[in-house]
């Protein structure tokens, strides 16, 4: 499997992104690895660092997009930036799969225009994996923030194959993100996705409020982008605020400090729970060739883990099982329509 690495976007890029693919070489070495960044600072960075980059390839670009950066950058003003370069030779096919911790919104719509989505799939997705005790899938989790009710019933889909593939989940169940659970909650967009989400033939399980979710209530949670993104940051946020409350609690006294020394791989295993970065990147689904986007903030393991993500991604097939659905979805809706239009006359 050939996967490229931006190496230059990210909070911690050149070095944090550097180091993740070496350790990925180290621990994947049957895969072949190209880092898409300026060949001399990725050079320099290694060598400074003593980071060994042999039997990795450096793809040379020249500019870098930030996160401050326009989305439509990567299609304009910076065709020769990393990430550019990187989309590029994954839709050539020089690639099976590009992984990047940059500018969300630039990755989203370079991947739409360049890599293009699956025919049959009108929006692409960030499918995020909710560091909970049980993985539940949110479908979307920031590229749409104004989406139809068909858009979500796609979502639902996609994140469906996704859980089934990953997690061998059978027949994952689907909840909806709501500020209720009575079937009418919800403005139009909750109440329509809601009818179509039970005509689905996917396991739904009706609406889901935000308080519900930790507690293995569904595996897939579907919402727009904009609430999705903020849900997710939220979760985020409060897992790093419960485990600093944990830390100051373990910590008041010596009695504390030493009943600590006895949980240690309690505590050790509820932060990896809840470490983000654990769980690798977010693979945007519904794009046609496999792109996956890792945290902005990424150090090397969580690069790391983002590339394992995507070797699994890659190896199960999710693609093709999308484009199968895709297919058959678009016939379906085509029938129904042409089915509505014959009852009118």
């Amino acid at each position: 499997m050939r996967i490229l690495i931006d190496a230059m976007s990210g909070d911690n890029a050149p070095l944090e992104i550097i180091k993740g693919v070496a350790l990925a070489k180290k621990e994947y070495p049957e895969h072949t690895y190209m880092l898409v960044g300026n060949e001399n600072v990725v050079s320099d960075t290694a060598i400074k660092n003593g980071i060994n980059l042999s039997g990795i390839e450096i793809i040379d670009s020249v500019s870098v997009i930030t996160m401050e950066d326009n989305p439509l950058c990567v299609i304009r003003s910076k065709k020769d930036s990393s990430m550019s370069v990187g989309l590029k030779a994954l839709a050539t096919g020089d690639a099976d799969a590009f992984v990047s911790a940059g500018n969300t919104g630039a990755l989203i719509t370079g991947a739409t225009i360049i890599v293009k989505r699956i025919p049959g799939i009108n929006r692409a997705a960030i499918a995020s994996v909710l560091p909970l005790g049980n993985p539940v899938l949110l479908m979307d989790s920031g590229a749409n923030l104004t989406v139809t009710s068909d858009n979500i019933c796609q979502f639902a889909f996609m994140g469906a194959k996704y859980m089934e593939k990953i997690y061998n989940i059978d027949r994952p169940r689907v909840g909806l993100l709501n500020n209720g659970t009575e079937y009418n909650k919800g403005n139009p967009l909750q109440i329509e996705s809601y009818q179509l989400l039970l005509d689905s033939g996917l396991e739904f399980v009706g609406n889901v409020e935000g308080k519900a979710v930790p507690f293995n209530v569904c595996d897939v949670l579907v919402t727009d982008g904009f609430t999705g993104n903020i849900f997710l940051k939220t979760v985020e946020g409060m897992g790093k605020f419960m485990l600093s409350m944990l830390k100051e609690v373990l910590t008041t006294n010596i009695v504390t400090k030493v009943s600590t020394l006895t949980m240690g791989e309690k505590i050790r295993e509820l932060k990896h729970r809840f470490d983000a970065g654990e769980h690798g990147g977010a693979p945007l689904l519904g794009i046609s060739r496999p792109v996956i986007k890792a945290h902005g903030s990424s150090d090397a393991n969580a690069i790391k883990n983002a590339i394992r993500q995507t070797i699994h991604f890659v190896e199960t097939g999710i693609n093709d099982e999308i484009k199968a659905f895709a297919m058959d979805y678009d016939i379906k809706k085509i029938l129904a329509d042409a089915e509505k239009l014959y009852t009118e006359i």
